[in-house]
């Protein structure tokens, strides 16, 4: 039995709020510890299903495209069917598919099951920001925003410890059958932890759906094909056809009432230029992530044990800041606090690409627990404009924004590492040319993210919640 209708402006009543941000947690935390655990154990997995380690690449890949074409039409879902019935629909979906992971013999047989992952984990991240919204008081959105930063950042951090625990303990099988659990008990909370939202009196838009998938499929194929070398026709031919794809599906956004890419939206600076900051950010994190692996490894010499804990400090100080910056941005605006918080990351990564030639761990751990600290500042006011500055009835299209950044700054920022890597012949060389790019992506967003200082506003519009 549903609880009874209260105005949006409220949030849920307590301790119903408490029940659904666990719920919440729950689930994004299985999706990116299981991003994080899927990347440790490839060498593992290469070597028991005999294959090599570039086909194994497949195993993570699947995952990000079927998570990356899915995104916005999920999002869109969400606004038509309510976000909480595609939230457990995602939460189904993902666990079932966690299981045929688990029982999966072949490569074939796992790739699949990863990307019907992905599509899962993509229903679950997509509502996400959308669920939050509705379950917090407008005047509280940043701390939800910041609670959800911490969730996520300590998923990260804890990654390579727990699959390191798994692997020590058994079969790399075992690392998805860990989803298991934590998918049934999401499952069950979310019947009546969750906000029921009133769906939006509009069709699904089919086509739209299918351009979506096509224009960022192939732009992810193709930006991941520069990285890794692909022939160039090949590439160009994507490219070239995402290009046309994303036009055609543009310009039908364009006729529709309740468009599935909030093209509308985007014509406000605010939200606009927290989308570029986004991406920049994204990116900026990206390159790091992939290039100090192979500097600590391949420059400094160290193991992989000290090499996860090297990349700790990072998540760890993004699930201290966070918290504290979702709540500052119910008060100052994200424009401030995202420019403070980029800033911090800029300098972060230019001291780790002029690091001493035999740094100690200490000044590592500090340099990336700076750049983890300007992150943190920077993302919960962000997330909070992003979601906080469209009519509530659009939330579900702005997470699947939200969350459609995150993923494409991720891939830019790998594929960036990756051309590198391909042109520079050192391993020496490679990494701080990496991070000086990524310093260049945390420039550029901490420009977007001051500019938004001339569009701050704020706007919130009544809903009902059941």
């Amino acid at each position: 039995m549903a609880a009874p209708a209260i105005d949006i402006g409220d949030g849920l009543p307590l301790p119903r709020r408490y029940w659904s941000v666990a719920t919440i947690a729950i689930a994004l935390s299985m999706t990116v510890l299981n991003a994080s655990i899927a990347n440790i154990a490839l060498p593992v997995i290469a070597r028991d299903l005999d294959t090599t380690a570039a086909r194994s690449i497949w195993i993570v890949n699947a995952f990000q495209i079927a998570v990356m074409v899915s995104l916005l039409p999920l999002s869109s879902l969400g606004d038509v069917l309510g976000y909480r019935r595609v939230f457990r629909m995602g939460v189904v979906v993902f666990t079932a598919a966690s299981l045929a992971c688990t029982f999966s013999t072949t490569l074939a047989e796992l790739t699949i099951a990863r990307a019907v992952q992905g599509l899962g984990a993509a229903g679950i991240m997509a509502v996400n920001p959308a669920l939050i919204r509705f379950t917090y008081p407008r005047a509280a959105l940043g701390r939800g925003m910041g609670i959800n930063a911490l969730v996520v950042a300590t998923s990260a951090a804890l990654g390579p410890t727990v699959a390191a625990g798994i692997l020590a303990l058994g079969p790399w099988q075992w690392l998805f059958a860990v989803s298991v659990p934590m998918g049934a008990l999401a499952y069950l909370l979310s019947g009546r932890a969750l906000p029921v939202t009133e769906p939006v009196p509009h069709p699904f838009d089919l086509p739209s759906a299918v351009l979506s998938a096509f224009t960022f499929g192939l732009l992810m194929s193709g930006i991941d094909g520069i990285g890794h070398g692909h022939g160039t026709v090949a590439i160009a031919l994507q490219l070239i056809a995402a290009v046309a794809l994303g036009v055609a599906f543009v310009v039908r956004q364009k006729t529709l009432p309740a468009p599935m890419l909030p093209v509308d939206i985007f014509r406000r600076p605010l939200f606009s230029l927290s989308v570029a900051s986004s991406v920049c950010s994204f990116t900026a994190q990206g390159t790091a992530f992939v290039a100090l692996p192979f500097y600590f490894q391949d420059v400094l010499g160290l193991t992989q044990v000290d090499t996860g804990l090297l990349m700790t400090p990072w998540p760890v100080a993004v699930a201290i800041t966070a918290p504290l910056s979702g709540r500052l941005s119910d008060r100052y605006p994200a424009g401030l606090l995202g420019g403070l918080g980029l800033a911090l990351l800029c300098i972060g990564l230019l001291l780790l690409a002029f690091l001493p030639e035999q740094p100690g761990h200490a000044d590592i751990a500090w340099r990336m627990a700076l750049c983890g600290a300007g992150f943190g500042l920077f993302q919960s006011p962000n997330n909070r404009v992003l979601v906080g500055s469209v009519p509530r009835e659009r939330s579900g299209a702005a997470g699947g924004v939200l969350s459609t950044a995150r993923v494409m700054g991720q891939t830019i920022g790998a594929a960036l590492v990756a051309l590198v890597f391909g042109i520079v012949v050192t391993h020496t060389t490679g990494p701080t040319v990496s991070l000086l790019i990524g310093t260049v992506f945390a420039a550029v967003a901490v420009f977007t993210s001051t500019l938004r200082l001339a569009s701050f506003s704020r706007s919130d519009d009544g809903a009902k919640v059941a």
